[in-house]
């Protein structure tokens, strides 16, 4: 079994989506992303700098649309997915759990709502990488952080203010290393919570059916088979915790024997190697990589 999963924030960068809409079917498809979110995510994913597409209203877009034109060009049934954060957005279309027009549509939504929580006060997130796991947690409790990935493979996500991120990074906990990421804000912690009921009333309008594919959730690694029980687990995710250790656990334990990263790829494929070891992975960056993919799935079918 192959499991298809789909990136979260900050993996994007600017001219990303070029080599992909060489194809008038990939650029076509992009364009309908496009409109239905209300953004140009041709130009954003071709000709838009680093600070452009660093914007959460424009960056939350971006990656799910990418990862819908892989998942269309890699011409392959899902039969198991899971998204990282924003990608669960992602996932939960290829899984039939809600259009692609109306994942846009929740992803614009909650892009927005999530700029305006980041905007009250200046907050972001660096990854914690290496380490002792209880020091690292400990340190962040110290620092008043708060682990808002907890993504496996001896890598945890801080999110707070922004001085408390500083003394992480010039103090780190012995072993460790601190990269700051390029996200505009504390996501997965309190500082989100007011994004939480708009994109709750926005949800509720929605009508998610169940997935026809198997999808896991960020919330514990548990596999979800209600549609709606999965939509509601996306909206509470926004202001908790990610747990991707735990979904690769599921991983395992369900005995997937390869997994394919949408783009833009790279980030869950590294995990992977450290978190899911001996499991073949392949990062679909470019078109390119899509033979390397389909042939994955061709092996292990």
């Amino acid at each position: 079994m192959i499991v298809v999963v789909a990136p979260g924030q900050g993996s994007q960068s600017p001219g990303f989506l070029a080599p992909w809409i060489e194809d008038p079917a990939a650029r076509e498809h992009l364009e309908r992303l496009g409109e239905a979110v209300g953004l140009d995510l041709v130009q954003l994913g071709t000709e838009a700098d680093a600070d452009t597409i660093r914007r959460t209203d424009v960056a939350q877009p971006l990656i799910v649309a990418a990862g819908l034109v892989t998942l269309a060009a890699l011409q392959r049934p899902v039969t198991a997915v899971a998204g990282h954060s924003v990608g669960e957005v992602t996932a939960a279309v290829a899984a039939g759990i809600l259009s692609e027009t109306d994942g846009m549509r929740l992803i614009g939504v909650r892009g927005r709502a999530m700029a305006d929580a980041a905007a009250v006060r200046p907050t972001g997130m660096s990854a914690v990488l290496g380490g002792d796991e209880d020091a690292v947690l400990a340190r962040l409790d110290e620092l008043g952080l708060v682990p808002a990935n907890r993504n496996g493979g001896g890598q945890i996500v801080a999110a707070g203010e922004l001085d408390a991120l500083e003394r992480l990074q010039s103090e780190p906990v012995r072993g460790s290393r601190v990269i700051p990421l390029q996200v505009a804000g504390a996501f997965h912690s309190e500082v989100m919570r007011p994004a939480v009921g708009t994109l709750r009333e926005f949800a509720d309008t929605l009508s998610p059916q169940n997935p026809t594919a198997r999808i896991w959730t960020n919330h514990d690694g548990s596999e979800v088979q209600d549609g709606g029980a999965f939509v509601d687990l996306l909206v509470a995710q926004v202001a908790s915790p990610v747990r991707w250790d735990r979904t690769m656990e599921s991983f395992a334990a369900a005995g997937i024997t390869g997994l394919v990263e949408l783009a833009p790829a790279g980030t869950l494929t590294g995990l992977a190697k450290r978190g899911l070891k001996g499991v073949p992975a392949v990062a679909v960056k470019t078109p390119a990589d899509l033979a390397a993919a389909q042939d994955l799935f061709d092996r292990t079918a």
